[in-house]
């Protein structure tokens, strides 16, 4: 894995030794709020970091989860909850990135939280059932250039939703897309045959690809997946425009003062460099990342960007 003590997560650990952090918080327990269904990715890394952060803090990190509406039902809780450091989102960047370009109102404003951290990232896998008959992503877009693709996703503006429209706008492909209720009943669309294809989480997707149930086309990373070393990055496969990327992120209410969001970002990068942590993230197909601040915020507005131009292109909408 890369990238595990970055120049960020040392100015964390720098940031976090004033006394006012040490001393005052936390003295009771945090709740980590996540925006989208419990056992998905970003519900295991936050379960994955509060265990070591409750053993650092002293103090219990408790996760909950508040999914809906692509993840504003739970942003919109910490949005509302007190400025102290004792609610915090743990969700993916889709909220941020996708969601104010396709709701037609958002239940809060962006500026109302700021990141801890932008803790990890991960690319998909296009998983496709064998019945689909393609054996490579070129043969894929092709079939799906001449007829429509039933693509399954988590939900709504999920990273699925947009890799799919994103597969639409750049390569021509019709798509008709189908939100679950998480990744999981997604990856079970896709081997069942209730859906031809699937663009998503990679651990999800593993056992079914072992099994030979879900034939695995290209992840969308940067890079290819240990999980699937023999999987061809979209690049690779000749469809460079799908690289997607997940961001897992971490956030507080806009107002939560620099000494707490300090704790937190020092209690997270010392987690993020233990070697249990970082084999988890590993089997979660994830990069430790570890920015804050505006490097965070910069990654967030380029995705942002990137993701208003695909709603736009293809009328993309929540079905």
């Amino acid at each position: 894995m890369k990238r595990l003590i970055t120049p960020t997560l040392a100015l964390a650990a720098a940031l976090a030794a004033g006394p006012l952090a040490a001393q005052e918080y936390p003295a009771k327990p945090v709740r980590f709020i996540g925006n989208f269904a419990a056992g998905g990715p970003s519900d295991i890394l936050a379960r994955t970091l509060g265990d070591k952060m409750s053993a650092a803090l002293k103090q219990p990190f408790v996760v909950e989860s508040r999914p809906g509406a692509g993840g504003n039902i739970g942003a919109e809780a910490v949005a509302r909850s007190t400025a102290d450091g004792y609610t915090v989102l743990f969700g993916i960047d889709s909220t941020f990135t996708v969601n104010p370009n396709l709701f037609k109102s958002m239940p809060f404003k962006l500026a109302e939280l700021k990141p801890v951290m932008l803790i990890a990232s991960s690319g998909l896998t296009v998983g496709v059932n064998p019945g689909v008959g393609a054996a490579t992503l070129r043969d894929f877009v092709s079939k799906g250039q001449s007829e429509t693709i039933a693509f399954s996703s988590g939900s709504n503006g999920s990273p699925g939703h947009v890799a799919a429209s994103i597969l639409q706008d750049t390569a021509g492909v019709k798509v008709n897309h189908i939100p679950y209720k998480g990744n999981t009943p997604a990856v079970m669309a896709v081997v069942s045959g209730e859906v031809q294809a699937g663009i998503l989480a990679t651990p999800g997707f593993l056992p079914q690809i072992q099994a030979g149930k879900v034939r695995a086309l290209a992840v969308t990373s940067r890079k290819r997946s240990p999980l699937l070393p023999d999987v061809p990055t979209t690049a690779e496969a000749g469809v460079p425009a799908l690289e997607v990327e997940v961001m897992y992120l971490a956030f507080v209410p806009a107002a939560t003062p620099q000494p707490i969001v300090a704790t937190l970002q020092k209690a997270m990068a010392d987690a993020l460099r233990a070697p249990d942590v970082q084999e988890r993230l590993t089997k979660l197909d994830m990069v430790i990342e570890g920015e804050t601040g505006a490097a965070a915020e910069a990654r967030l507005a380029r995705a942002r960007e990137r993701y208003a131009a695909t709603i736009k292109a293809t009328g993309m909408k929540i079905d």
